[in-house]
């Protein structure tokens, strides 16, 4: 099998951070229209679309120090939309059906990220 290329790997995680906001923006434009439902739904639209702008920030880092940094956000940003997603759930505001796929997403991005970022950690100390 052939091995991808850092370009092919990234402009895959481009769009796959991309889907994973849109996808989150559909959830957040079918939530009830009670005060919590739109509070927390704000945080897990604002968490999961920063996913994607940060990653495609981190894209352009100049040095292995600022991708770091950059993934590092990246990657807090995933937990985060996760912790509202969970919230959604768990407070009966969206059933769990609708997010388990989700949930699956936002858990494989943050062990990507999780790995991105300890090979940057690794090619900043070396």
């Amino acid at each position: 099998m052939e091995k991808e290329s850092n370009y092919a790997f990234a402009e895959r995680m481009k769009k796959r951070t991309k889907d994973f906001g849109l996808r989150v923006i559909r959830v957040f434009q079918a939530l009830p229209r009670t005060e919590e439902a739109r509070v927390i739904g704000k945080q897990a639209l604002r968490s999961a679309t920063s996913v994607a702008a940060n990653y495609r920030a981190a894209c352009r880092a100049r040095s292995a120090a600022e991708f770091a940094s950059k993934i590092n956000v990246v990657l807090e940003e995933a937990d985060e939309t996760q912790f509202w997603l969970e919230m959604l759930e768990e407070a009966g505001i969206v059933p769990a059906s609708r997010l388990v796929q989700l949930h699956q997403e936002a858990a494989e991005l943050t062990a990507i990220l999780t790995i991105a970022r300890k090979n940057a950690i690794k090619k900043k100390c070396n």
